[in-house]
């Protein structure tokens, strides 16, 4: 930071003196401190202007530039109550008054103004009407600059639909849709691109003509289709109602045809019993298609789409509106020559992962909280959210949260130049300033909750890294501090009440998140509310939700500190997990004197700093030969733990330097399995340096995945598979970095397949200069005479054809390499997962047997989400709590009646599902091989029906 810091103020002391500008007095300490400079100084800059970086785009890196008299700053702000406005939130008024800047610049910055306005109109989406609106001012003073738009518009769409970008189909659609109510676009160009999506989709679900296992694609297009016409429906169907009234016609033909899509495989609450699932629900699709057609019942008449085009109505319909060019829809890939539930399932996967579902609503409140909202206006808002969530997320591009984002603008007669000291910070500020600034008439607090839930424990993968929630729920909550937080509490009881039905992905993010959440607000929470957990069986899901919340808070500050944050529960000390000391058992005096004598001896080599090899010479001649192995094991495991368990960095040096010693007493999978239940054993009260001691010993190789897996798979953890969630981080950690190793080497295969192709052509390039120039003779003096002699430039172009074909031998190589390393990766992997999968069939053929596959054992299920308003046990107090209710998922009212059986079978194979969804697209690649060896008639029903459902895989291969 503080070499930053210098830097920051050498360039501006740079071009002080570049453009002779007297100095600021600026100090070292306000650099620091500050974001902004004073007004005293902003006051002596005169020619520098200093303002901060909105943010920083996922998809384009786009710095959005601002200062008080800035277009940019008119363009980037419009629609917000800001100072660049006066404070005035009028729509009109903003429009105007950065209509008559834009149009004053278009002269003399007219390709900046257009690449930025639709750079805006991409990436702040929410404001999309009023971009539209500026275009159709502007239209009507330069028809050219806005010819220019349409067309840059159409190579965007026509790009992002050529490579699958979702997001920018889905913006760019709807505003061409906004284009057209301002009278820039044609509504019949418009309707042809609807048409041109709406065919693609129809031919892509024909079960003759083409692929209906990509659906996925075509409900895209559909929905792209559909989620546009609350912009626009109105306009269309006034100027051209024949051809939006085919357009709907089309659309129904098309549900008509195409299949219902189940989320069961990917819902956040599951059910293990067929008879529990709704197949009578409808999907996502047809809810959407259900709302568009009652909005059009009422004239498409809706709160949530501001319409500032109609302010200027008189005005626009002068403008020419511009002919949209036709588009090409992408082809799909052709169906397999033989159809069979596998070769469909993996295409329907592709598929599935190109074109994902954005959302998968939660319904966490009372149907009480929303119930004025239109359903297409609760559909409009949750757009508005995952677009702000999607485009103001700044922290992809940046590793330091805290570095200050400072921009530099110096202005020179008419050039700008712009240098640029970034963080997220501010893109954080700006993603929550957003979300509570939306364009719509009507509070939605509880939608935004459960809107960004709904992203925390989408499935199969949330967008972006779980912190980023964190970090947004904590800003909103400072945003709106009287409101918001009760809110969130309110959520967080809800699903607590709903935790035994959670999948158990979705209970490990929420366990994730909430403890993170609490580190942020001091750790206060009233635990008094979930006290009664100490009732309930130790299997119940709510108390093992609050033991491991509690663990993790732990492991984010101290034990103490977390003891006296549940003062208000004393009692739920019993759940906190042990003080995370060791357990060297060489402290102790009753241990072994001689095994004792060993450790000290070993000890005092490594701080005698003595090498790998001898200390191995000396365990080879003093240990293992007179004491057998298990003392040796012990003695070396336990010894060198316990010098490296100071810090984690003291654990990687203890490893990096000795790793050979361990390796040398633990060859094979048998002996690595005792290994790890020495580390076990050492880090017994601490599962965080378990997990993270097994995780390096994986990564440097001394122990392997699959007697990882064997261990977790021991008695002693299957036992705990109900009841901790230790035994499961400690496999999730092995199959992610096994899974990590493969897509790595995928990426590295890729990159130098690009780079020998490259290599190819310059050694070819370099070869064929050589050739021409032995080709072309030079007049050389010998003895005053001109003669014939051989190019100078020769010898120059030889040595470098030379280099460029070792180069390229080089990278060949390189690529041989990766591809070797990638076979044995594969191997690896198909291993591990078959072997994973007959570990888990292994150890639940017996339960599953004994509880006769009946894991519902107190009768019919209850809902999985709560949308009764007469539902008292999720009515919300107006401070966000909920009635107290010891119904634990909603079993029983005074305790949780599942037995431990049932409930150790419900958690297995939760976890079964979680695992075969996360590596799902690896696992497709195996599948032949997993039928063959796993998924034999043997196996029981539910334990397939659980890895058909973390697959999606068509049930028609039952």
């Amino acid at each position: 930071m503080v070499f930053l810091t210098h830097l920051l103020l050498a360039a501006v002391r740079c071009y002080q003196v570049a453009y002779g500008i007297k100095s600021m007095g600026w100090s070292r300490a306000r650099v620091l401190n500050t974001h902004l400079p004073t007004a005293e100084d902003a006051f002596k800059l005169k020619k520098f202007r200093f303002f901060h970086c909105s943010f920083l785009s996922k998809e384009l890196g786009l710095l959005l530039r601002f200062s008080m008299s800035s277009w940019r700053s008119l363009v980037l702000r419009i629609g917000e109550k800001c100072s660049e406005y006066g404070g005035n939130a009028d729509y009109r008024d903003h429009l105007e008054t950065c209509f008559g800047v834009v149009r004053r610049e278009l002269l003399h910055s007219g390709d900046d103004i257009l690449h930025f306005l639709l750079e805006c109109a991409e990436q702040l989406p929410h404001k999309i009407p009023l971009y539209g609106t500026l275009v159709g001012l502007l239209n009507l003073e330069n028809e050219d600059f806005v010819r220019k738009i349409v067309e840059n518009t159409h190579a965007n769409l026509q790009v992002a639909l050529d490579s699958g970008n979702c997001n920018r189909i889905r913006v760019l659609m709807r505003f061409l849709t906004v284009l057209m109510c301002s009278k820039v676009l044609q509504p019949s160009s418009l309707v042809v691109l609807y048409e041109t999506l709406l065919s693609s989709a129809a031919t892509t679900v024909d079960e003759d003509k083409g692929n209906p296992s990509w659906q996925a694609c075509a409900d895209f297009y559909i929905t792209c289709i559909l989620s546009c016409l609350p912009w626009g429906g109105s306009e269309l169907v006034e100027q051209v109602p024949e051809e939006i009234d085919r357009v709907m016609v089309g659309i129904q033909a098309y549900m008509s045809i195409r299949r219902r899509v189940s989320d069961a495989a990917c819902s956040a609450f599951e059910f293990i019993d067929e008879k529990n699932q709704d197949d009578g629900a409808k999907d996502f699709l047809e809810d959407l298609w259900g709302w568009i057609q009652d909005l059009s019942n009422k004239g498409w008449k809706l709160d949530s789409v501001p319409r500032p085009h109609l302010s200027f109505e008189p005005q626009l319909v002068a403008g020419k509106a511009h002919d949209f060019a036709p588009l090409t829809c992408p082809a799909q890939p052709d169906p397999p020559a033989v159809v069979t539930g596998i070769t469909y399932g993996k295409q329907k996967h592709e598929a599935e992962l190109k074109y994902p579902r954005r959302l998968r609503r939660l319904n966490i409140f009372p149907a009480s909280k929303t119930e004025d909202l239109q359903p297409i206006d609760r559909f409009i808002v949750e757009e508005y959210l995952l677009d702000v969530l999607f485009f103001l997320n700044g922290c992809e591009h940046v590793k330091s949260s805290e570095f200050l984002l400072l921009v530099i603008l110096v202005e020179k007669q008419e050039s700008s130049y712009y240098f640029v000291f970034g963080s997220c910070k501010a893109s954080r500020k700006e993603c929550a300033a957003a979300m509570v600034g939306l364009p719509v008439p009507f509070r939605y607090e509880y939608i935004m909750a459960e809107t960004i839930f709904s992203q925390i424990l989408l499935l199969p993968h949330p967008p972006f890294k779980p912190i980023y929630y964190t970090l947004v729920i904590m800003d909103l909550c400072k945003a709106l501090p009287g409101a918001f937080p009760a809110v969130i509490a309110g959520a967080v009881r809800a699903l607590f009440d709903k935790i035994a039905d959670l999948d158990m992905e979705c209970r490990t993010r929420l366990i994730l998140w909430f403890s993170h959440h609490l580190s942020n607000f001091q750790f206060i929470w009233p635990w008094e509310e979930w006290a009664y957990v100490l009732e309930l069986p130790k299997w119940a899901p709510q108390r093992v939700f609050v033991q491991e919340v509690l663990e993790r808070e732990v492991r984010l500050s101290y034990w103490e500190k977390i003891k006296q944050s549940i003062e208000s529960a004393p009692a739920l000390e019993e759940l906190l997990p042990p003080k995370g000391t060791t357990n060297f058992i060489y402290s102790a005096e009753a241990v072994d004197q001689t095994e004792r004598s060993l450790s000290t001896d070993l000890s005092g080599m490594v701080k005698e700093r003595l090498t790998s090899r001898e200390m191995i010479s000396w365990i080879d001649g003093h240990v293992l030969s007179t004491h057998g192995l298990d003392t040796t094991l012990r003695v070396v495991v336990q010894t060198l733990l316990n010098i490296g368990s100071k810090s984690f960095t003291h654990l990687i040096t203890v490893l990096e330097r000795y790793g050979q010693v361990i390796a040398r007493i633990c060859p094979d999978q048998d002996k690595q399995i005792m290994l790890i239940t020495e580390v076990s054993s050492f880090w017994k009260n601490n599962a965080q340096m378990t997990a993270i001691a097994i995780d390096r010993m994986m990564g440097y190789r001394l122990i392997s995945n699959l007697a990882i897996v064997t261990w977790v798979f021991s008695p002693t953890n299957v036992e705990q598979f109900h009841v901790s969630d230790r035994p499961w981080e400690i496999l999730r950690n092995a199959v992610n970095k096994t899974f990590n190793r493969i897509t790595d080497l995928r990426k590295e295969i890729s990159s130098l397949k690009k780079s020998v192709v490259s290599a190819t052509e310059a050694a070819s390039k370099a070869l064929a200069e050589h050739e021409d120039a032995k080709t072309k003779h030079t007049l050389a003096l010998v003895d005053g005479e001109p003669v014939l002699a051989e190019n100078p430039k020769i010898k120059r172009l030889k040595l470098n054809a030379e280099k460029k074909k070792e180069e390229e031998v080089s990278t060949r190589e390189s690529l041989e390499a990766k591809e070797a390393l990638f076979v044995r990766a594969t191997d690896e992997i198909e291993t591990l997962f078959i072997f994973l999968f007959k570990s888990f069939c292994k150890v639940l053929a017996g339960p599953l047997q004994d509880t006769d596959g009946n894991l519902h054992t107190s009768g019919e299920t209850v809902e999985m989400v709560v949308d009764h308003e007469d539902s008292s046990a999720m009515e919300l107090e107006e401070d966000g709590r909920s009635p107290k209710s010891h119904s634990n998922g909603g079993k029983t009212q005074n305790g949780y009646n599942v037995g431990e059986k049932e409930q150790w079978c419900l958690s297995t194979l939760g976890y079964v599902k979680a695992l075969t969804r996360q590596y799902a697209s690896e696992i497709w690649l195996h599948i032949e091989k997993i039928d063959a060896e796993v998924l034999t008639e043997d196996v029981h029903p539910l334990l397939r029906k659980a890895v058909y459902s973390g697959l999606q895989r068509p049930t028609t291969d039952f």
